[in-house]
């Protein structure tokens, strides 16, 4: 495992986190598979309150309790779920940031949260607000660091003048370069680490059925998913080859990885005994489709 610094923490992550969101619904079984990970060198974990509605932070703390003082553990705020479980609003006000915190402590069992993020962000937020439940959560020593998991440059950008976030989360791969345009630079300029979630895209790089994804066409799709393969082989398979894309930009920390399978969890971290790409794969990757941009949010 690689293992590099959270930008202005003393935090040492290993470069393929556990996104914990498609863990299961069994205790005994998602504490297998993270103890696994522990195994393999993974130390940070990822998790919201809005998975499985708590559930998943109940779990995780639970698989990950006996390993705190070696692990790093991430949560995130935000959504709150309605009264009748129908599905959630945007809810980035101080004084639920605050409450919402204690809960996930509880039901992750810690005495404190390494990074707690705000799960989303749009510009007419009360975003002084929100900053200001986070650096009180800092100053209770509740939460060691806090950052925003967003795509939206206009949000970021806010963040970067007005906060101190160490971490944006956002979704990265060949089919999404979106953060490419100016992002990843401003971050990697602010030393702001990137937690990049959606390496496969949601699989179609790998092993799904092509089909539209963001502003890429079915046919698109499967362009990139054959430069994918063209550019895999026995050293390695086409999620690491799709991983290593992610990984080869300096801004990146971490991909973080949402794992179901222990079979998932060893390809992605034995990522680092696979080949670097060279400059002619990344070229190939790269002229597989012309690159997206933001079309909003700017």
């Amino acid at each position: 495992m690689e293992y590099v610094q959270l930008g202005k923490t003393d935090m040492r992550i290993s470069r393929i986190a556990f996104g914990c969101m498609s863990l299961g619904d069994e205790d005994a079984a998602n504490e297998k598979i993270v103890h696994r990970a522990l195994d393999l060198g993974v130390n940070f974990f990822d998790t919201a309150d809005l998975y499985a509605k708590g559930m998943n932070e109940l779990s995780v703390g639970k698989a990950l309790k006996p390993y705190r003082d070696k692990v790093y553990i991430a949560t995130k705020v935000g959504n709150q779920w309605r009264a009748d479980g129908s599905g959630w609003d945007w809810n980035p006000r101080k004084e639920y940031i605050l409450a919402q915190a204690e809960k996930s402590l509880q039901r992750l069992n810690l005495d404190y949260i390494d990074l707690y993020q705000l799960h989303g962000g749009t510009i007419d937020d009360p975003i002084d607000e929100s900053i200001e439940a986070f650096e009180l959560l800092k100053q209770q020593g509740k939460i060691r660091h806090y950052g925003i998991s967003s795509i939206r440059p206009n949000v970021i950008r806010e963040y970067i003048k007005r906060s101190n976030i160490v971490s944006v989360m956002m979704q990265y791969s060949l089919l999404d370069r979106r953060p490419e345009e100016t992002c990843l630079s401003l971050l990697q300029e602010n030393n702001i680490g990137v937690l990049a979630r959606g390496a496969v895209a949601q699989g179609l790089l790998v092993d799904k059925p092509s089909k539209p994804y963001l502003n890429y066409s079915s046919q698109e799709v499967e362009k990139a998913a054959d430069a994918v393969k063209e550019r895999s082989n026995n050293q390695r398979n086409t999620a690491q080859t799709a991983l290593r894309y992610v990984l080869h930009h300096p801004a990146i920390s971490s991909a973080v990885a949402g794992i179901r399978t222990i079979q998932q969890l060893e390809e992605a971290v034995a990522v680092f005994n696979t080949p670097l790409l060279t400059p002619n794969d990344l070229s190939a990757l790269q002229q597989a489709v012309v690159a997206n941009k933001y079309e909003q949010h700017r």
